[in-house]
């Protein structure tokens, strides 16, 4: 099976296993109040992104948007991971797996997605998670103590495939860190696929780069009517930009 199938396969798994509802949706569009049962010790959008991360809908009144573009970041191996950054920020193609970094320019910010993850062997989902901490503790250059104020593991068999999400939310130093990994164990074939999903910054700092960095990112990957995606935010949606990448062609 070729990685573009793979990748989408695994996409249309987790949007399967996202479709589920959780009564602490506060039902209003402001993110302030936010809480959800998956975790009781934070509130607000840093719960919101948490919650959104194992696919509860949050309730927004509109798209977020970056609002001071930057860099338009397009994986070379893979088109369709496209998107834009906000100014002061940096995306680089992951040097492991099909993906990118998104960093801020003084280091203290990371924004991490790695669709493609593959090996050839079963992978425990645990062994991944604790690869991706240790990347985001080597990175801040942390070695002591961290405090979990989330955390949750789930796995069921759908056919083939064994699909497992292990999610994080950390505090260390000044730092948050949120880790959702989802894995999918291939039965037949003895393959693991995996998606990786990070995003840390300063506590202080959390709420408001989950507002205006981590969800406007994230909403230019998901799979969303053509009548309100604009990649390039030059305010011509991508089904009537001949250039939907280039905010200077329309």
């Amino acid at each position: 099976m070729k990685l573009k199938n793979l990748l989408q396969l695994a996409f249309a798994l987790l949007v399967i296993s996202g479709c589920s509802s959780d009564d602490s949706n506060n039902g209003n569009n402001n993110l302030n109040n936010f809480t959800t049962n998956l975790c009781t010790n934070v509130s607000g959008p840093t719960a919101a992104y948490y919650a959104n991360g194992h696919g509860v809908a949050l309730p927004l009144s509109q798209i977020p948007t970056i609002a001071n573009p930057g860099q338009q970041f397009i994986h070379n191996q893979y088109p369709q991971l496209g998107f834009t950054v906000p100014q002061g920020y940096t995306a680089f193609e992951t040097q492991i797996g099909l993906g990118v970094d998104v960093v801020r320019n003084d280091g203290q910010v990371v924004w991490r997605y790695v669709p493609g993850l593959s090996s050839l062997n079963q992978v425990n989902i645990l062994d991944i998670v604790a690869a991706e901490v240790n990347q985001i503790f080597a990175h801040y250059n942390h070695n002591g103590n961290f405090t979990v104020d989330c955390e949750q593991n789930f796995g069921q068999q759908q056919g083939s495939f064994i699909i497992n999400t292990s999610s994080r939310l950390i505090r260390f130093g000044n730092i948050t860190a949120q880790v959702i990994i989802n894995s999918y164990f291939e039965t037949s074939l003895g393959s693991t696929f995996a998606s990786v999903s990070v995003a840390s910054g300063p506590t202080a700092e959390f709420d408001n780069l989950v507002m205006d960095v981590f969800l406007p990112i994230h909403w230019q990957l998901l799979i969303i009517d053509d009548n309100v995606r604009d990649s390039d935010l030059d305010g011509t949606p991508d089904n009537q930009d001949n250039f939907p990448f280039d905010p200077q062609r329309q």
